[in-house]
């Protein structure tokens, strides 16, 4: 087998007083790009006159001429933009504002590049004009920092292995320790004691390889991009769920259009911790909207049997994959209120889809479901899926399924990116929701396609089925590193719950690490338009009232605003929904703390708030909370008490 890596090490060429220089700054002012071109092309990234990015090199190899190596420019055009975008599903607002400034310079060999300056980051991109396809040979993306700082490095486990579930624990080493045998996925976040923090990640993946991040041999600050090359050749795995497996690439990364956009390599700046949350810098980078009728699209919450085993008690039948279980789970959700019934793994054979399980009727649970206005997501292999797209997905929309949840892709060469696409397109064709799963991050295809709900790209709760490697602070850190790139399925709301001495892995009937309503907080913490409830509709049915609240949280938001924040410790986050309530939601790792917050969303009124806090003994029984309503003076600061691996969650609403 063979495994190319590709990446073009810098081009040892300094600057000199013979480069010609133009700077691109953001509408504030605040950061700004400086971009020498001389022997070849360099930019820098200043934000508040502090260097962050040192001169680095950029190009682009395409059918053996490098795009970027003695540049000849011919035209540059300044823009100055301000764009209000009103999103089709409201993640974090109901309006985005995309105020950049941007410069495009313009070479001999029919190639561009971009630069944009927003006041929260910055990004280049090449752009080819040229009449017939290309051949993408490398792309040389560096990040030459100004000094050495402290890093989230989501290392692999091997430079030349890109194939992953992208499930990997964020390591916190210095930069300088950062060697080119380490290969990290995206996003990742630098993180100096003081200063601004940056991340690093892409937008706008389309028929192109995703990026990777390794150490520089010729800088021992820099990191340099590698790429996955093209697979000319696969197999499919023998195992429970079968993968594509790549046994040879090419020594390329791409086939393509010679007329095109690449992707984005974006440099997110961030002053204040809570803005790498409040960020939404990769959905304005992103493509535009490719569905023009939207109005089927419907976001919101649904169970997730397999977390479980199919583990619900106290009822008069067998639990399994049956009949009965579905139907438990449907009325369940109709109970409720939660929009859809996730039938995950185990409806139907893994490697054939229209081979259900023969103890499920699913014409009749398709039917029972609608008959309730509960919709049906069914689970996926993304081979089997790949193979029988068109007559799976045709007898799914027979069935009246709104959706699907797509798993084991585990790779993002160019291929399997255009088969994100793929599925994307015929879903939207059939009115159906897609759940990326076994993903790679979001690079904002749900801007186009926003059928496209939620992805995975981290460890997420099941792993809670068989380690202990799920700990709050992992937890923590996912909400100001991996939520940088989009929504992420993450699972929550597990109701069994343990403190750390407490905490063992039981694979059919799994527990959390922390609170109880820490569980409930990620609810409004993490962003998913599409969110599964990872608890026991059993142990949800002994919490009616609980659940009740968490049925009714908002997967979508009109505001979003963090009072109180910092990386990987503790979140306090304040969001406004669709019907003038508020929401707030607090998590910390395993420090207790207690917090004051200012409400700046609240206008003036008399308020009610209702809180779902950490009991007093939630520090030894983690399952311990307290439940109050009460009058609210949001002129006041609101005081939230955290337990160790502790949550907070409130609504907030006019008296």
């Amino acid at each position: 087998m063979r495994h190319l890596t590709l990446a073009i090490a810098a081009l040892a060429v300094p600057l000199t007083c013979f480069a010609d220089e133009y700077i691109v700054t953001s509408p504030s002012g605040i950061n700004e790009i400086e971009i020498a071109i001389g022997k070849d092309i360099r930019y820098r990234v200043i934000h508040n006159d502090i260097e962050l990015i040192k001169a680095s090199p950029i190009s682009l190899t395409i059918d053996g001429a490098v795009l970027g190596l003695h540049p000849e420019l011919i035209t540059l055009r300044n823009k100055s933009t301000t764009d209000l975008i009103r999103p089709v599903i409201k993640e974090k607002r109901k309006e985005v504002t995309d105020s950049y400034n941007e410069l495009y310079l313009t070479f001999r060999g029919d190639f561009s590049v971009v630069f944009r300056a927003y006041d929260d980051g910055v990004a280049y991109r090449f752009v080819l004009a040229v009449d017939s396809d290309v051949r993408v040979d490398a792309e040389q993306a560096c990040f030459n920092f100004a000094k050495d700082s402290r890093v989230y490095f989501p290392a692999l486990e091997g430079k030349d292995d890109f194939h992953t579930s992208y499930e990997v624990l964020y390591k916190l080493i210095d930069l300088s320790e950062i060697s080119d045998g380490d290969v990290a996925v995206l996003p990742i976040l630098v993180a100096p004691d003081e200063g601004p923090k940056v991340a690093i990640t892409e937008a706008d993946l389309e028929d192109y390889p995703g990026m990777y991040l390794t150490g520089s041999t010729d800088e021992p600050l820099q990191l340099e991009a590698v790429f996955p090359a093209y697979p000319v050749e696969e197999k499919v795995t023998d195992g429970v769920f079968p993968e594509r497996l790549v046994v040879e690439r090419a020594d390329y990364l791409a086939q393509t259009k010679g007329t095109r956009s690449f992707p984005w390599r974006v440099i997110v700046i961030a002053d204040k911790d809570g803005d790498l949350i409040e960020t939404d810098i990769v959905y304005r980078l992103a493509g535009r909207q490719r569905i023009e009728d939207t109005s089927w699209i419907k976001p919101g919450k649904s169970t997730s049997e397999w977390l479980i085993d199919n583990n619900i008690y106290g009822v008069d039948f067998r639990a399994g994959y049956n009949t009965d279980t579905y139907k438990y789970y449907i009325d369940f959700c109709a109970e409720f209120g939660v929009e859809y019934v996730l039938f995950d793994a185990g409806w139907s054979d893994v490697k054939d889809l229209f081979k259900t399980t023969p103890a499920m009727d699913m014409d009749f649970l398709t039917s029972y479901a609608k008959e309730k206005g509960v919709g049906v997501i069914l689970w996926t292999c993304a081979e089997t899926l790949d193979r029988q797209m068109t007559e799976a997905l045709d007898k799914f929309g027979a069935w009246g399924v709104k959706g699907i949840m797509v798993d084991f892709m585990n790779r993002d060469d160019q291929k399997m990116v255009n088969f994100y696409y793929r599925v994307a397109a015929e879903c939207a064709r059939r009115h159906m929701i897609v759940d990326f799963h076994g993903a790679y991050k979001p690079t904002g295809l749900r801007r186009e396609y926003p059928n496209v709900m939620t992805q995975e790209g981290f460890i997420a709760f099941e792993y809670n089925k068989w380690s202990d490697i799920l700990t709050p602070e992992h937890e923590m850190q996912m909400a100001f590193i991996r939520l940088i790139a989009g929504p992420m399925d993450y699972e929550p709301g597990c109701m069994k719950n343990a403190q750390k001495e407490h905490f063992r892995p039981i694979n059919t009937i799994p527990h959390s690490q922390g609170t109880r309503m820490h569980q409930i907080a990620m609810f409004v913490v993490y962003e998913s338009p599409y969110a599964k409830m990872g608890g026991n509709p059993a142990d949800y049915r002994r919490e009616p009232e609980l659940t009740r609240f968490i049925a009714g949280i908002p997967t979508v938001w009109d505001e979003t605003k963090v009072l109180d924040a910092k990386v990987a410790d503790y979140v306090v986050i304040m969001r406004r929904a669709a019907n003038g309530d508020y929401y707030l939601g607090a998590m910390t790792d395993w420090s207790p703390r207690t917090l004051d917050v200012d409400l700046p969303l609240l206008d003036e009124g008399d308020y009610a708030i209702e809180i779902y806090q950490d009991g007093i003994n939630a520090d030894r029984y983690a399952e311990d909370f307290k439940h109050s309503v009460g009058p609210l003076d949001g002129k006041e600061k609101l005081r939230i008490r955290l337990a160790p691996g502790g949550g907070y969650v409130a609504r907030i609403y006019r008296k």
